[in-house]
């Protein structure tokens, strides 16, 4: 606890929570769609054991499906305007509750920026509960000379905003009636941090409230615990989980070494209920960010490591678009190290391919169903006959899983790069039995888990940075025709480049809903970037995530050696050319760099002057100019004398 920081003047008499008192909850909400996320009622419902009375303040719209999550949980529920964040919700609550502040002893002021209770709530009630106090946060933030937002003096150590419980003697007094008649506008999360988290704490200490913190700062850094620190938090028994450690910048928690894999893992061990902090994620992030700060990559083993139940087997649909018979076989013997029975459909363009097709099937024991369907077109080739060719089992097949392939050549590419792009999918979608199974087994563990490919192809393709290409105008235009308002990444899309993958059926219901038909593809000349195909391709996660399903991107050991030991050095070779500093900080050097026309050497003369000699940037590009004539000159002299 900072006492030292928390007491500036003679403090009031405070005192411990009285034996059979009462409390209040005013727990501020806001949602972009309207909605209320599972992880909010969960919450809500814990707190129904310590809290005598819930209202819940709605900034913004709330939907019909959002009213009805909440009224189970909520004694009473305010709309309101969306303006002055979470800080006015509380001003706006306690006003609705004016009258009736005297009949608790203590309120709660809390949002729903955290996921929780990680464990119980009980343990910090009971212990909170006994401290002489007037007003306690759950966690901390320290002093910071100078202020961040203003530059000058100092950001005061406060107790952070998303939890604040105050007693009667304050609540009630004429200093607590005059800060919220006098709290000033708050139009910028900057302004809601300067003007009342970061005062509100020194105010009331000032006044003589005595004031503590449930988990004081773990470290005398200059850091936000609460994000940084999340992990040791919950190990060491805070109850609330922050929610910005999984959508923060992933480059930022890189320089800090904060692993979101170890965090989740933490609060899987304390109890919490996974589904509801993955379904709010897939909604609410974007689908490479949080890949990044919660680690969503598994590396399967290539042997069964005995986490499939066989005792609970998904019913499971292979699809498989074959436009190369020849491939038949292969493809075949990847489908086949699934575990169990599987039916399985195959669509091919023409009839000829298709009697072919069935000839090789023909040699092999079937493990279900098994059909193959020739289309009216190969318009869209392995896209549209997965949404068009193969809706009716998609959408009423009644499957759980469904595992979507295609004969792969590439042809336009070189033999090596087509053949590392084949491998690249295969090997990570169905290695060998043992993988597939271990495989299988993330879908039964996880039952938000809506899709699983592999990361993203870099070897033998620019993808990095640049894999929306021309497809991103499409992509938000289908993004808002079919109400899909996932965030979407600024750089390369999370997303199964060569369009094969594991899925939910259910996770796709909204793509494959849509009244697709051959002639929106077009023909082969469609085939390219930004044509409906490539569009499509980018498109699986985003609408997994708006139905709440989250992704896993998957890989072999085996791959993974090749792919890591690649990325690795092609970045290290990026990085030196760099100043030496984090990769942050390199990408943020970059980011100003590329405020000019890349292409000539004046062009990197004048990134290096404005970054590191801006004083100086004029006087050099005046010397180099100089420089340009003299040489001209020179060239013009010579030009006679080399002919000769």
């Amino acid at each position: 606890m900072k006492t030292a920081e928390l007491v500036n003047f003679p403090a009031r008499a405070a005192a411990e929570f009285p034996e059979g008192g009462k409390r209040a909850l005013i727990y501020v909400v806001y949602d972009r769609r309207g909605d209320v996320e599972a992880y909010i009622p969960y919450a809500l419902q814990q707190l129904r054991a310590h809290c005598d009375h819930v209202l819940v303040v709605v900034n913004g719209l709330l939907t019909d499906a959002g009213r009805d999550a909440l009224e189970p949980v909520a004694d009473e529920i305010l709309v309101r305007e969306n303006r002055g964040f979470d800080i006015t919700g509380y001003k706006e609550g306690l006003e609705h509750l004016s009258d009736r502040l005297a009949d608790w002893d203590e309120v709660v002021l809390a949002n729903d920026t955290w996921f929780g209770p990680i464990g119980d709530f009980a343990p910090l009630f009971e212990r909170m509960d006994k401290r002489p106090l007037h007003f306690w946060g759950m966690t901390d933030h320290p002093r910071v000379e100078p202020n961040p937002f203003t530059g000058d003096s100092y950001l005061a150590y406060h107790l952070q905003s998303y939890w604040m419980a105050v007693r009667r003697d304050m609540y009630l007094s004429d200093e607590w009636a005059q800060y919220w008649r006098d709290l000033p506008s708050l139009d910028s999360y900057s302004n809601a941090v300067a003007k009342h988290e970061a005062v509100f704490t020194e105010r009331f200490v000032d006044f003589g409230f005595v004031a503590e913190v449930a988990f004081p700062s773990l470290t005398d850094k200059i850091e936000n615990n609460a994000v940084l620190y999340a992990q040791q938090l919950i190990e060491a028994g805070c109850p609330t989980l922050k929610r910005r450690p999984f959508f923060q910048w992933p480059p930022f928690m890189d320089r800090l070494s904060v692993i979101g894999r170890w965090t989740l893992e933490a609060a899987e061990r304390r109890g919490y209920p996974m589904e509801l902090i993955y379904q709010d994620l897939a909604r609410n992030v974007e689908p490479q960010t949080l890949n990044a700060d919660a680690a969503m990559l598994e590396v399967l083993a290539e042997e069964d490591d005995g986490t499939y139940d066989s005792s609970r087997p998904l019913r499971t649909l292979a699809v498989a678009h074959i436009y190369y018979p020849e491939m038949t076989d292969e493809i075949m013997d990847r489908i086949d190290t699934l575990p169990g029975a599987y039916d399985l459909v195959i669509t091919t363009p023409e009839e000829d391919r298709a009697r072919s097709i069935r000839d090789h099937l023909s040699r092999r024991a079937a493990r279900g169903s098994v059909e193959v369907r020739v289309l009216p077109s190969n318009n869209g080739r392995d896209q549209a006959a997965f949404l068009i060719g193969c809706r009716d089992e998609l959408l009423d097949g009644g499957y759980d899983l469904v595992v979507k392939v295609h004969s792969k050549k590439t042809p336009q590419d070189s033999d090596n790069v087509g053949r590392h792009f084949k491998l690249q999918q295969f090997e990570n979608l169905l290695f060998s039995s043992g993988y597939t199974a271990n495989l299988v087994a993330l879908f039964q563990r996880e039952p938000g888990l809506g899709m699983a490919f592999p990361p993203v192809v870099h070897i033998g393709h620019p993808t990095l940075g640049h894999g929306w290409w021309a497809n991103k105008p499409g992509f938000l235009e289908l993004m808002a025709k079919m109400g899909v308002r996932v965030p979407v990444d600024e750089g390369t899309p999370l997303a199964p480049y060569g369009s094969m993958f594991f899925a939910r059926p259910e996770a796709l219901r909204r793509l494959v809903e849509q009244p697709w038909d051959y002639d929106q593809f077009g023909g082969a000349e469609a085939y390219i970037d930004g044509g409906l195909a490539h569009i499509l391709e980018r498109v699986p996660a985003y609408v997994a995530g708006e139905a709440g399903y989250h992704t896993r991107t998957i890989t072999s050991p085996d791959y993974m050696a090749v792919s890591y030991t690649a990325l690795d050095y092609n970045f290290d070779q990026i990085s030196v050319t760099l100043p030496p500093a984090s990769t942050m900080e390199q990408i943020e050097f970059l980011r100003r760099a590329g405020e000019f026309e890349w292409g000539t050497f004046r062009d990197f003369l004048k990134m290096y002057a404005r970054l590191h000699r801006p004083a100086q940037e004029e006087r050099l590009l005046a010397v180099y100019d100089r420089s340009v004539v003299w040489r001209r000159r020179v060239r013009r002299v010579l030009r006679p004398v080399r002919r000769r």
